[in-house]
């Protein structure tokens, strides 16, 4: 009996060990397979960090022998780059009081005035007499239109001071010297009409139109060069006429229009040759249309005159009263719409665009008895 139990847990024991053996041989065969897959996974990263570095120059010396050349593709879709271009800056809107006006301005006609320091002056201002404020945005595109002949003298002083006062105004603006050419009877408001044309063929978003005689200056900076909601006149005190009005419905001198008033009353009349008589018409043509005139307070509305001799070519019109009486009649067939001109030539100054024009010969007057 104990032969037979002994024998039974020897073959137990060497179950046991051969079981254990076994499980022994699965451990390690388990081990060194999970110990290959882990090298081969590391051996992976290790392959593929010398190949990048080990061929540097080689990826590159194509770029470098020929800047033009292609890089060999990879097969994949090439993303462009996403580079940010300029932005314009946003200026903000000019203030309507200007921050920079001096107000009261000494005016004299005695110191020499070439063209070339007027445009030292000036360097912001670009060929043809145009400028734009570089800190804030305006409200209107102004033209500032002169009607001209044989004026140099008094040009230079009216740009001497006109362009900065406009400037520091923070005005975007040009100026046009509608210059009528021969030696026949001047035409002002005539010309004036040619200015508002040509003015528009060269920018169309010009939307205020100021009317200034050359030999008027204002005397203070306040009283700004802008359209409103009526049209304006700014010379309301010469200091020929003793720095008041000449009478209630003078509309003479310096006048600002818009682009919608001015087309309104048909422009200006083309039939007023000589001096005098136009301006009238035009404050008829504004009273019918049912707009009114605003004027700047008389202590900034104060302008000096260059003295001249006057032109033996721009007499006094003998029909002028005549005119006048009639715009009612005459308004409506004579003005912006019926003007006749052809333009000689165009030529962009460094500080205003010279425009000179035939607009034909007066008609022969009667003689006055």
């Amino acid at each position: 009996m104990s032969r037979l139990l002994g024998g039974t847990l020897e073959r137990v024991c060497k179950a046991v060990l051969l079981l254990c053996l076994l499980h022994f041989l699965v451990a390690v065969i388990l081990y060194f397979d999970v110990y290959a897959q882990h090298l081969a996974f590391f051996s992976r990263f290790s392959a593929r960090s010398p190949a990048r570095v080990l061929h540097p120059a080689a990826s590159s010396s194509t770029n470098c022998s020929r800047p033009n050349a292609t890089a060999p593709s990879s097969g994949l879709p090439e993303v462009p780059s996403a580079r940010p271009g300029p932005t314009v800056p946003v200026l903000p809107p000019c203030p309507d009081l200007p921050p920079g006006l001096v107000g009261r301005l000494l005016i004299e006609f005695t110191s020499p005035m070439p063209l070339e320091r007027v445009q030292r002056e000036n360097p912001g201002v670009l060929l043809g007499g145009r400028y734009t404020p570089p800190d804030c945005t305006p409200a209107q595109t102004v033209a500032v239109i002169i009607p001209f002949r044989h004026r140099e003298h008094h040009l230079r002083y009216w740009l001497h001071y006109l362009h900065p006062i406009l400037r520091r105004q923070r005005l975007r603006y040009g100026i046009y010297v509608i210059n009528q050419h021969g030696e026949d009877t001047f035409n002002r408001a005539k010309l004036l009409n040619v200015g508002f044309l040509e003015a528009l063929k060269e920018d169309a978003a010009y939307d205020c139109f100021i009317f200034s005689d050359v030999d008027l200056v204002p005397m203070d900076d306040r009283n700004l060069y802008r359209c409103g909601d009526q049209p304006r006149h700014f010379a309301i005190a010469m200091d020929k006429f003793g720095f008041r009005l000449p009478y209630a419905g003078y509309f003479g001198g310096v006048s600002g229009l818009s682009k919608a008033q001015f087309l309104r009353i048909n422009g200006f009349p083309n039939e007023y040759w000589g001096w005098g008589g136009e301006d009238d018409d035009i404050f008829n043509r504004i009273s019918l249309t049912g707009m009114k005139i605003s004027r700047p307070d008389i202590r900034i509305g104060r302008y000096r005159m260059i003295k001249h001799d006057r032109d033996k070519h721009n007499e006094p019109n003998p029909q002028r009263f005549t005119k006048i009486q009639n715009t009612k009649l005459t308004m409506k067939r004579d003005g912006i719409g019926s003007v006749r001109y052809q333009v000689l030539e165009v030529s962009r100054q460094p500080l205003f665009t010279n425009i000179t024009v035939d607009i034909g010969r007066p008609p022969s007057w009667p003689p006055r008895g």
